[in-house]
């Protein structure tokens, strides 16, 4: 007999279409072809369909579904292991089921990439094998769950077959019961026979029905013509009676349950008790107490049809829910995701759109197919995506990782360098590019920016070390300086005339007293402001002042490492003897333009007076150019 959670697992495995109808008379289905024929309707042939269908096996409850949608690979297999070697095969169908959906999935995008990958270096489509222990594995698991099956299965046919043979014997047992011995001693080998009848197993579904009214005919025509000892059969008709008006009342019941598909699964257990487990009841009570055993069948089939009806359209509008996930999902596809941040936040929104998509319930069968490709191209899109982008990022952090170890070999070969002009603005360069390379893996970033830092620091440390011994230095020239200055002031302001050459020995000697800390630059325009004042004050030839002037500018470029301004005098320099040479070149055409006048002309005169000028300041500008070559910075 089939207990209520075999029942149980029965229903909720089974979907929600409409009862199948066979063609029962129900009058050879109840004790005598006495019942009237209106008995038989949809409600009581729909239970009568399913013990037929549940009578070919021993129904097993099933494991409760997991979800395998966010299982790796190793995590698959390691689930089918457990599932074959701690379960029942007939229990994980389903499990296995959804285990191999998930897995064909994951596969079959991993050996994608991996051919991408084998044809990106180079190979040949045709040429491509890829194997993996893991698949192997899973293969393995696979085909001992085909044989399980399969033995099961097989032992599960012989076992019906064998019960048929059994209740066959029965039958024939029974047929011939009425010709044997009388009275109480064939009611008591009739009840032998019922006893044995029950204690068999189910036999194969498409013999079902026929057996058990071959069965049940002979069984009424057994109380029929039993002559002997009515009391008896009385005493049994009361009993079952008994047995089937309890059956009554607990279907009446079930009428009043809020959850219409416990009340069908009892449903079904109450018409197998009654087919099965308990013999007739007398002519006279036989119609009426099946009317009313049959009303309450109609009553809860009725609910359950409306209960089936409100889920189709429920399902129905499944379909649009589920097509709105399914849309946003592609428009996560369609969008700009450019950065690491950008993918995290979109792989974060399917993540929450699945999980909407399998909460939403489920849609009509005839739609279930097309919904779910939709909904499985749109995340395999998605995924496709990622994967491509993270592959180019870790190909990205491969060339960082290069880069940033030959910066490292550049900078670990210049750190004991004393070139401290020149390696100093490279390390600093070397610095810049390490911070615009970008990321590498993470697995070697600690390291990498350890060696760096290291290279980085011992350089730096050992400059800082040679400016601070530089800064006392410095600090000494200034007092030198300051001291110099005194000396220049005082014969200043005491109106001694100061020659050219004391002059520019002054300029020599300041030059050679070397640098003064940054901080105490202010020095050098005191200097120069004293220079010029001493100059504008002097006899000096004009172009000598303008030379000393000129040194004592360049000197302090010198002295600031303006290299840049260095650089931009000597192109003004160029470009003022450029400018001198074409005026002069200019008034001597100009000169040669004017025939038949005297050179006394004051015209003549003028022109030759500008043309020397010019000539004075070409050979100015030259000698400021001289002086600019001659200096090595």
């Amino acid at each position: 007999m089939l207990d209520a959670n075999n029942n149980a697992s029965k229903e909720e495995n089974s979907d929600n279409s409409q009862p199948i109808v066979e063609n029962l008379s129900q009058e050879k289905l109840e004790e005598t072809s006495e019942i009237p024929v209106q008995i038989s309707n949809e409600a009581v042939n729909e239970i009568e369909s399913k013990l037929a269908e549940n009578s070919e096996k021993q129904i097993h409850k099933a494991l409760e579904l997991g979800t395998y949608n966010n299982f790796s690979l190793e995590d698959l297999v390691a689930e089918l292991d457990k599932l074959l070697n701690e379960n029942s095969v007939q229990s994980i169908h389903s499990n296995v089921a959804k285990i191999k959906s998930a897995f064909n999935v994951k596969f079959g995008e991993l050996l994608r990439n991996e051919k991408k990958l084998f044809i990106d270096a180079g190979g040949n489509s045709l040429d491509f094998h890829f194997e993996n222990p893991v698949k192997a594995k899973y293969n393995g698991l696979l085909y001992d769950y085909k044989i399980k099956k399969s033995e099961y299965f097989t032992k599960q046919e012989n076992e019906l077959s064998e019960n048929l043979k059994l209740k066959t014997a029965l039958i024939e047992e029974l047929k011939h019961l009425v010709d044997g011995t009388e009275g109480e001693i064939k009611f008591n080998a009739f009840k032998i026979i019922q006893d044995k009848w029950r204690a068999i197993g189910p036999v194969p579904k498409e013999k079902y029905n026929d057996t058990w009214r071959t069965y049940q005919h002979h069984v009424e025509r057994f109380y029929d013509l039993l002559h002997l000892n009515n009391d008896l059969r009385d005493l049994d008709f009361k009993h079952n009676y008994e047995e089937k008006l309890n059956l009554v009342i607990k279907a009446e019941a079930l009428t009043e349950l809020s959850d219409i598909n416990v009340a069908f699964k009892e449903l079904q257990i109450l018409h197998k008790l009654w087919k099965e487990d308990i013999g007739p009841v007398s002519r006279e009570n036989r119609e009426e107490i099946w009317n009313r055993f049959s009303a309450a069948t109609k009553i809860i089939h009725d609910k359950k049809h409306h209960l089936y009806q409100e889920l189709k359209s429920k399902n129905e509008d499944n379909i649009d829910l589920k097509l709105a996930v399914i849309s946003e999902i592609e428009k996560i596809n369609d969008s700009n995701k450019k950065t690491r941040i950008d993918w995290q936040k979109s792989m974060n929104e399917i993540e929450e759109l699945r999980n909407k998509f399998f909460k939403i319930g489920q849609v009509p069968k005839s739609k279930n197919e097309l919904i779910w490709t939709k909904f499985k191209n749109a995340c395999h899109k998605f995924n496709s995506g990622k994967n491509d982008f993270y592959k180019n990022i870790k190909n990205d952090h491969l060339d960082n990782l290069n880069k940033k170890k030959l910066l490292i070999a550049q900078a670990d070969s210049l750190k004991d360098s004393e070139e401290w002009d020149s390696t100093t603005e490279v390390m600093k360069k070397i610095q810049s590019d390490w911070k615009n390379i970008g990321h590498v893996p993470r697995k070697y970033s600690d390291k990498l920016w350890k060696d760096f830092k290291d290279a980085c620091n011992h350089y730096f440390d050992r400059l800082h070390n040679k400016l601070d011994a530089g800064k006392e230095e410095q600090l000494e020239v200034f007092n030198e300086k300051k001291e110099l200055l005194k000396e220049i002031k005082k014969v200043s302001d005491s109106n001694e005339d100061i020659s050219l050459d004391s002059l520019k020995e002054y300029v020599n000697d300041w030059r050679e007293l070397g640098d003064v800390p940054k901080e105490m630059k202010h020095i050098e325009a005191k200097f120069n402001k004293l220079i010029d004042k001493i100059v504008d004050e002097s006899d000096i030839d004009t172009k000598d002042v303008e030379m000393i002037k000129f040194e004592t500018l360049i000197n302090s470029y010198l002295s600031q490492k303006n290299y840049r301004k260095l650089d931009s005098e000597q192109l003004f320099v160029r470009k003022k003897i450029d400018e001198t040479t074409r005026e002069i070149h200019q008034l001597e055409n100009n000169i040669g333009f004017i025939s038949n006048v005297k050179e006394d002309n004051p015209l003549i005169k003028n022109v030759r007076d500008q043309i020397n000028t010019f000539k004075s300041k070409l050979a100015l500008w030259k000698n400021k150019l001289e002086y600019l070559k001659k200096i090595d910075y």
